[in-house]
């Protein structure tokens, strides 16, 4: 396991990130040690939560993520790990989420207590505002809309309270997920301009099915030294190919409507293409698709979930495949066939 420095911050993150937004869904706070547990005992020091986990969010399970993870994080060294959890950004609904959830002085005040409360622990490594309190496309939107524009905190403002924290020693550093490019580039310009604390890292989606980062993301953060946490590398599973067949028990045939990102058209092609060259690799599907995000320059850490040991030992297990440059080439082939079927 390789550490690499989270942008410009004093934190070293495993190149391998534990994600959790499972826990409390699809796995028992049981299911939740044993992963945790494994995950460490394979050198992964970077967990990350999630305010609204687990996943789908649901009023009657929000904030259990952090739960479990909190029972397993109290029996730990804490200074020996490195916890990044978000606050939930607007405009999604959850109104159960303090609400309708937004990016204010207020609210994050009230956010980042209750997660300290659950996680059982004095501070957060890495708090995340999960997806921009403006209006930007996500999510497998890819057009931006004027039309849907509302009332947002300024940026500055939200700053300020995140140093305020910083000060009281609640966080240690502030992370942007679900970013743009322009939003990247005026956290920076708002952080300098007021001597307030700079963005450490990104959380963005990245993975052979959207590379959408490398085209205005990768130079942006590159110049202002912001670290990504590449999330979804399998593409919500997609890119293991166990739904090509429609065998698949996973959150897409569990959850009626999840994941649509991935249930666009061309996704089905590109899938079948990675499998297939997978396969002349000699290489089962999931390792092929975690050792492509895993190599790119710009990532500082692959965020893998799992629901059985199974599938997270084989995560991990991706750590030993290395790809050389003619494999590389054969992945461009396909993407330039099948350019970012689910941005």
């Amino acid at each position: 396991m390789e550490y690499r420095q989270l942008g410009n911050s004093d934190l070293m993150v495993s190149e391998i990130t534990l994600g959790t937004m499972t826990f409390g869904e699809q796995n028992s706070p049981e299911d939740a040690a044993q992963q945790l547990d494994y995950a460490v005992s394979r050198g992964v020091n970077c967990i990350d939560v999630a305010e609204m986990y687990p996943v789908p969010p649901r009023a009657n399970t929000q904030g259990r993520t952090e739960e479990y993870v909190g029972r397993w994080l109290q029996k730990q060294q804490r200074d020996k790990l490195i916890v990044a959890t978000k606050i939930t950004g607007a405009g999604r609904g959850m109104e159960w989420i303090r609400g309708g959830p937004r990016i204010t002085a207020k609210q994050i005040h009230a956010a980042i207590d209750a997660s300290l409360t659950r996680l059982k622990t004095d501070y957060i490594d890495l708090y995340q505002i999960h997806w921009p309190d403006r209006n930007v496309p996500m999510f497998g939107s890819s057009e931006f809309d004027p039309s849907a524009e509302r009332v947002t905190t300024p940026i500055v403002e939200q700053l300020s309270v995140f140093a305020d924290l910083i000060q009281a020693g609640k966080i240690r550093h502030v992370g942007l997920s679900n970013e743009t490019p322009w939003g990247v580039s005026q956290f920076i310009s708002a952080a300098d301009d007021a001597g307030l604390p700079r963005v450490a890292s990104i959380q963005n989606a990245y993975s052979l099915l959207n590379r959408t980062f490398e085209y205005g993301l990768a130079e942006t953060c590159y110049r202002e030294q912001v670290g990504l946490l590449a999330y979804s590398p399998l593409g919500f599973g997609t890119l293991s190919g166990k739904y090509l067949n429609d065998d698949g028990a996973g959150r897409m045939t569990l959850f009626s409507g999840f994941g649509q990102r991935y249930n666009k058209p061309a996704v089905t092609t590109a899938v079948a293409a990675y499998a297939e060259l997978a396969k002349q690799l000699n290489l089962h599907p999931t390792l092929l698709a975690l050792a492509f995000v895993r190599s790119r320059w710009f990532v500082t850490s692959t965020i893998i979930g799992a629901t059985s040991m199974a599938q997270l030992k084989q995560n991990l297990d991706s750590l030993d495949v290395q790809l050389d440059e003619a494999m590389l080439q054969q992945i461009q082939a396909i993407h330039l066939r099948s350019p970012n079927p689910a941005p």
